[in-house]
């Protein structure tokens, strides 16, 4: 009798995050040639870059960090940095929603607000909600976050999910049966980080079997990954 198989851990660490690795479609190409065209493009010297889970908005924060020579960090990290010091530069600011109620964390981005465009540098803050729905609770940062002008990034298109899963599939040096694409666009969450990850998953489970990646190995791994996502 064959043991249970354990459920799949689909965390991965970040892909590349070069201009290089980017692939653009419909829903992300205004971002990206918003990003790639500063400063000249952001009269306020701030931008939000705003997109659901998985869109790639920190991929893109890293292509502008790379060209304006930014700092990246996390919002929730903000109450720890010397805020002075880190306004000598452009800045991107992740997931600013994460720190609505944390009167430190939302004191030290109002600070930093003002300090970089002060010093007449850039801001970048990204969310998965424009600015006008965050939770904010300090009034004069949650005006400056709403005056930010925003960018959106929408969920990819079947070309561009297709086209994820034939780069991230190459990069694994994995050639699925013709049919595993199709098949695969029509079941999973649309998202950068599903087409990765479902990759990666099918790569791992290729190896195993030492057998190549065919339509039935896809349908019985999404189904054993929905029979994970049941029992959590």
């Amino acid at each position: 009798m064959s043991e249970p198989q354990k459920p799949l851990d689909l965390r991965l660490p970040p892909g590349p995050m070069t201009r290089e690795d980017y692939i653009t479609g419909p829903g992300n190409e205004l971002a990206l040639a918003m990003l790639l065209s500063w400063p000249d493009s952001w009269a306020s010297r701030k931008l939000a870059l705003v997109g659901p889970r998985g869109a790639g908005k920190t991929h893109l924060t890293h292509i502008w960090a790379e060209t304006a020579g930014a700092r990246i960090l996390p919002a929730t990290a903000l109450p720890h940095q010397d805020i002075p010091a880190l306004a000598h530069g452009p800045v991107a600011v992740e997931d600013v929603p994460a720190i609505a109620g944390d009167r430190a964390a939302e004191e030290a981005l109002f600070h930093l607000h003002n300090l970089v465009l002060a010093e007449g540098h850039s801001l970048l803050v990204t969310a998965d909600q424009p600015p006008a729905r965050w939770p904010l609770v300090i009034p004069d940062l949650a005006s400056r976050m709403q005056a930010c002008p925003a960018v959106t990034i929408e969920a990819p298109d079947d070309i561009l999910l297709g086209a994820l899963l034939t780069k991230f599939f190459a990069e694994r040096q994995v050639m699925p049966n013709p049919d595993v694409i199709p098949y695969l666009l029509r079941r999973i969450e649309r998202s950068f980080t599903a087409a990765r990850q479902v990759a990666a998953a099918l790569d791992a489970q290729s190896l195993a079997e030492k057998k190549p990646v065919t339509r039935a190995m896809a349908a019985r791994l999404l189904e054993r990954l929905e029979d994970d996502a049941a029992k959590e």
